[in-house]
């Protein structure tokens, strides 16, 4: 990668910030740290089960990594078209499975289910690999009793909508479910549980990471009772009564039926950052990563980035320019209620943050920004982001585009679409949260 000329030519700098992109989501690919993390093959059998974006990915990688005379079976979900192709001449001997996310449907119900029945009658001298990534939240749903899948459906459109962080949503949804924060992992006991994970939480607790399907929870009932009341969320009466009792704890640390689990991280948001900052430093240009795990309100956010690179371009900042800003995290988005007669937009959690960096530059000349889903999909659309350009405010007002009207309405994705400043990848087949780079020429 070279260096980005300040103005036009090939290698313009929406190219270059998508070409850090693409970077960042190469070194996020699980193929790339499995063979280390994999245990030797058991005396019994090997069950794989799991559940994420990436969860296609990780089995392909597993498939060709194990090997070809040790026994392999089981199943994993993950999102509709997100199952990369089988590399050719690859044996599957494992199930994918596909499902909605991020609200949940009766696939990934039924997947759950059959995903803890292939538990029953394991023994000590079992393995069981769990592929586990960023959206198994969604994807693997057992909801308690007294709670319907439609409930559920319910529920996590509102988690969605609050704004409340995602160590908040997988609280809440572990202490109603039958096989998240630690359960899956408890049904498999006595065998030996090895997870696999990558990462898409701010400080990668596996915990969080889809709720933590295998690991112990720490947190309680309360908490995620507090939760729901601070976010003004109900729950059936007879749900929120189980929660008050303490009915629908999770596993917790020092469960003899998690002992000896064993976790490996096979990406997170930091190694994928590092990577896009080695390749921009190669090309000569300064490079200041602001942190992996930045959270809060999206447009938010996008204001104080676009904010410190304007400074930066007009010379009011220790930063140097030229350079580029790296940073990761996940941040929130508060759907706000529609009013008048325009219905509520489209829109992820990268394109409110664009929208914050445009309205922080104002147009500032030498600064350009891209913000994208390492997933490959920000929010519920078919983009993983944008891209935000000086020119960005003039071209929307010639095309009578209102910024602030298309904040008010969460309306990122018509914004930038209309200006041709989607990013648009498909699929990725991993996730490691979100990926914002600005450059300052």
């Amino acid at each position: 990668m070279t260096a980005p000329p300040p103005r036009g030519g090939t290698a313009t700098p929406g190219g270059f910030l998508r070409g850090l992109f693409d970077i960042a989501v190469r070194a996020a690919q699980p193929v790339h740290r499995m063979a280390q993390a994999l245990p030797a093959p058991p005396r019994g059998r090997t069950v794989v089960l799991g559940a994420g974006k990436a969860a296609g990915a990780m089995v392909h990688a597993l498939e060709a990594l194990w090997p070809q005379d040790a026994p392999l079976s089981g199943l994993v979900v993950t999102r509709y078209g997100h199952t990369p192709p089988l590399p050719t001449g690859l044996p599957a001997r494992i199930e994918i499975a596909e499902a909605a996310h991020p609200v949940p449907d009766a696939a990934g119900l039924q997947a759950a289910e059959r995903m803890l029945a292939l538990t029953h009658g394991l023994a000590a001298d079992d393995l069981v690999l769990c592929l586990i990534s960023g959206g198994g939240s969604a994807l693997l749903t057992l909801p308690c009793e007294g709670l319907t899948l439609q409930d559920k459906q319910t529920l996590n459109r509102a988690l969605l909508h609050s704004g409340a962080t995602i160590a908040e949503m997988n609280c809440v949804r572990k202490h109603l479910s039958r096989i998240k924060g630690g359960h899956l992992a408890a049904a498999c006991a006595p065998a030996q549980v090895v997870t696999l994970a990558i990462s898409d939480v701010p400080g990668d607790d596996p915990a969080v990471i889809a709720s933590g399907p295998t690991v112990p929870d720490d947190s309680t009932c309360a908490d995620a009772l507090a939760i729901l009341t601070r976010y003004g969320i109900t729950l059936p009466h007879a749900v929120q009564a189980a929660l008050r009792r303490g009915d629908l704890e999770t596993p917790k640390p020092g469960d003899p039926r998690l002992a000896g689990q064993q976790v490996h991280l096979l990406a997170t948001p930091q190694q994928s950052l590092q990577a896009a900052a080695e390749a921009a430093g190669a090309t000569g240009l300064a490079v200041y990563l602001l942190g992996d795990a930045i959270e809060g309100e999206s447009r938010d956010v996008g204001r104080v980035h676009g904010a410190m690179a304007r400074a930066v371009a007009q010379g009011r900042s220790s930063l140097q320019r030229p350079c580029v800003l790296l940073s990761g995290g996940e941040t929130t988005v508060t759907v706000r209620r529609a009013e008048g007669p325009a219905p509520r937009g489209r829109g992820g959690r990268a394109g409110e943050f664009c929208m914050g960096v445009a309205e922080a530059l104002q147009g500032q000349p030498g600064v350009w920004a891209l913000a994208a889903d390492t997933d490959g999909i920000d929010g519920m659309e078919d983009n993983a982001g944008a891209i935000v350009s000086p020119d960005t405010l003039a071209r929307a007002n010639a095309l009578g585009l209102d910024l602030a009207g298309h904040q008010q309405r969460n309306d990122a994705y018509g914004f930038f679409s209309a200006l041709g400043d989607l990013v648009v990848t498909g699929p990725t087949h991993t996730n490691v949260n979100d990926f914002r780079a600005l450059l300052v020429l």
